[in-house]
């Protein structure tokens, strides 16, 4: 199936611009809802952050860590650098004897514009805990205490990174075809949509068993902290907001979004072709519309999707739209 058309921006009275995808909605069976090819073979990206934490959850390394509710968000965040995440992971490793050294995703400078500012006044450099994945890493950091693997933990062959890998077949249930390296440096493994859809609504509809029980902590952590999986102002946070804690959305690079709503019992996930994250934002935001999770009046929805563009001086220069035959 070729890819369908899913967010168009218009300018005057023209189109001026497309954004193709492929998006599924799942339910723990399969596919119930599709626009493109469920089968796409896609890289998740940070979209799958929550599989990527169940083993430290099911090893046990969480619980021996003590970690709180907002730690475990945190393991699953793409954060924007701001100082409560910066603190969170700091006080996190300093409780486990562990050092900003010890981590492998490099630094960067946050997106956060306040830590920004601070950073590039004070002529300091970014560390590894401003990296938007240190929360991940921080995880990655403490389920290879508990397994006693070596101090390349982001190595594809290392234990932390094979028990993310079978934890990651399992939910897709799927033998990924491969892998790339991620942002992080951390090997990022590659599913088909549907997979990747149909893991999202295990997380909604967990089952009963120590599984189950290590993707609802996840869920309801990112769902009781958004301002830690993201950030103030981030797409993520504001659609979590904005839902009243009844969805845990997850964006990944390359415009990759995912959505679980347990209430309904679905999971979502979308891939926009050209990588635009404006586009896989207000492409999520439209199916949390059409699900009926999101009113299309809240304030959100006009930032992510319906609002007008204005330019420079304030005048409104164009929208984006849902294309014909995708919902909102």
């Amino acid at each position: 199936m070729r890819s369908a058309e899913l967010i168009e921006l218009w300018r005057g009275n023209q189109r001026e611009s497309l954004h193709l995808g492929h998006a599924v909605v799942c339910d723990r069976h399969g596919v119930v809802e599709a626009w493109g090819s469920p089968s796409e073979i896609i890289f998740p990206r940070s979209s799958c952050k929550m599989v990527q934490a169940l083993p430290l959850i099911e090893s046990g390394a969480a619980d021996d860590a003590r970690l709180t509710e907002r730690q475990l968000a945190l393991a699953c965040a793409s954060h924007s650098g701001a100082r409560i995440h910066v603190d969170a992971v700091d006080e996190w490793i300093r409780a486990m004897d562990i050092s900003e050294s010890d981590f492998r995703c490099g630094s960067h400078m946050p997106q956060d514009k306040d830590e920004n500012r601070r950073l590039t006044c004070s002529d300091e450099s970014p560390c590894q805990l401003h990296n938007n994945c240190s929360g991940k890493h921080a995880g990655f950091l403490t389920l290879n205490r508990k397994l006693g693997g070596g101090s390349e933990y982001v190595d594809p062959d290392h234990p932390v990174q094979q028990a993310v890998r079978s934890a990651f077949e399992e939910v897709t249930g799927e033998t990924s075809p491969g892998y790339g390296i991620d942002g992080c440096s951390a090997p990022n493994w590659s599913c088909s949509l549907e997979g990747l859809g149909r893991a999202m609504a295990a997380f909604a509809n967990p089952a009963q068993d120590r599984r189950g029980q290590a993707m609802q902590r996840l869920v309801d952590a990112m769902r009781a902290h958004p301002e830690m999986v993201a950030g103030e102002g981030r797409a993520c946070t504001r659609l979590m907001r904005a839902t009243g804690g009844r969805v845990a959305a997850k964006t990944g690079a390359e415009a990759v979004y995912v959505a679980i709503l347990p209430e309904m019992g679905l999971g979502i996930a979308l891939k926009v072709l050209d990588g635009g994250t404006r586009a896989s934002e207000a492409a999520i935001t439209a199916l949390l519309v059409h699900l009926g999770v999101l009113d299309k009046a809240d304030p959100t929805v006009g930032k992510l999707l319906t609002g007008p563009m204005k330019n420079w001086r304030g005048m409104v220069t164009g929208e984006l739209r849902p294309a014909p035959g995708f919902p909102v």
